[in-house]
């Protein structure tokens, strides 16, 4: 292909978001050797820590393999005019411009996942399964993978073609229209994530009676939150890794608690975790989170519309006829620039919120059972108890273990 001035930079951002993930991970990885704070003494014994650090190391040389992998391939792929040929087999099938490019999409999405499988596969069936995470099995694997197909076509199919059509009707203006459907589309997937697509993959069963569900309404009762829908979700079919989260708003609301976090912590911790996630909902983050990242998502529609005519986008990518759907792919990497520092600011407002709840649960219930619970889930969960600071700020939505702690014993 002819490289145009804005190929260069497109390789450019390429190189250069690749190199910055490389050095921060680096900058991790250096630490992964560090005493444990006094603070954590009790995480972990000799032997756990050990298994923690070669967890980790091996975790970070497979992500050297897998991103360097990625990035070549990206590489490869444009200086091969992969999107020319692409773009022109699309054309060869329809003419219909939304048909083309969810042909378009389709093809590049799906032999990019397949590539990526192997990776994936190792990933699960190698490194998790050596430190006993994964519960997952070949089939289950492939059926995930096939399931998670089918939901990209129809949902990622479905927006992308509805977005299209607005520019085709409405030209520049599309982004207003493109922009309430996507702001609807997120309304509707907040509150009915949980109802709809969960159970393609998970099943979930109201908590039974006992004492877990009379403790969690006992709370409920005391803090004034109305909680009809308690479910427990079996994770345990694919990880032993615990987690417990809070999803929808109004009547849909519901916390669902892994089978697995059941398993690992007692009661007083799970009401404790649970109190956390009412915390996020009192102190309206769900709410915030939704309006902040429609907001962003606008700004990003507005942006795409200001450039989306110009053929030179479609150019830098070595293809000769220009069409929404190739220059949507060169505005996502131009764009990536912003995205990277719009996620540090929402990972930090993250961080912050996560305090909040923390605190909440604290003062509503006891901080000393979330303790208790966080540090079992970290020690289960093999996680690093060392990061680098500047890793935290760009990666992490959570603070740190020990920052967590700290802020509890305030």
């Amino acid at each position: 292909m002819e490289l145009t001035a804005l190929s260069y930079i497109i390789i450019a951002i390429l190189v250069l978001d690749f190199a910055i993930d490389q050095i921060l991970d680096y900058l991790n990885a250096r630490h992964f050797d560090d005493a444990t704070p006094q603070l954590l003494n009790d995480v972990y014994d000799a032997d756990k820590y050990h298994r923690s650090q070669q967890y980790k190391k091996e975790n970070y040389r497979f992500s050297i393999w897998s991103s360097s992998f990625s990035l070549l391939l990206t590489l490869g792929f444009l200086f091969a005019g992969g999107f020319e040929f692409t773009d022109q087999l699309a054309r060869s099938i329809s003419d219909n411009e939304i048909v083309v490019a969810l042909l378009f999409f389709g093809m590049i999405v799906l032999a990019s996942d397949l590539i990526s499988t192997p990776f994936s596969w190792y990933h699960t069936f190698v490194i998790e399964e050596k430190y006993g995470f994964n519960k997952s099995t070949p089939m289950l694997f492939l059926t995930d993978k096939l399931k998670g197909w089918l939901m990209g076509a129809v949902l990622g199919g479905s927006i992308t073609a509805l977005i299209i059509w607005f520019y085709q009707l409405t030209g520049r203006q599309f982004w207003l229209y493109a922009w309430g459907a996507v702001a609807f589309f997120s309304v509707l997937m907040n509150m009915f994530y949980s109802r709809l697509i969960v159970p393609l993959f998970n099943k979930q069963t109201p908590l039974e009676e006992g004492e877990l569900k009379t403790a969690i309404e006992r709370y409920a009762s005391r803090v004034g939150f109305t909680l009809n829908n308690i479910f427990v979700i079996d994770g345990s079919k694919r990880s032993s890794r615990a987690n417990a989260y809070f999803s929808g708003f109004g009547r849909e609301k519901r916390i669902t608690l892994y089978d697995t976090l059941i398993k690992d912590l007692d009661t007083e911790e799970i009401v404790a975790v649970l109190a956390h996630e009412v915390g996020h909902y009192k102190r309206k983050h769900i709410l915030f989170n939704l309006f902040l990242s429609t907001i962003l998502t606008g700004l990003t529609l507005y942006l795409l519309s200001l450039c989306v005519n110009f053929p030179e986008l479609s150019h830098a990518l070595g293809v000769s006829q220009h069409s929404f759907h190739t220059g949507l792919i060169t505005f996502g990497i131009l764009y990536s620039p912003i995205s990277e520092i719009t996620g540090i600011i929402m990972n930090y407002v993250s961080r912050k919120f996560e305090y909040q709840a923390d605190n909440y649960a604290g003062d509503t219930y006891s901080a000393d059972p979330l303790i208790s619970a966080l540090k079992k889930l970290s020690r289960n969960n093999l996680s690093n108890l060392t990061p680098h600071p500047a890793y935290v700020k760009v990666h992490y939505s959570h603070p740190t273990l020990l920052q967590r702690i700290k802020n509890l014993h305030r």
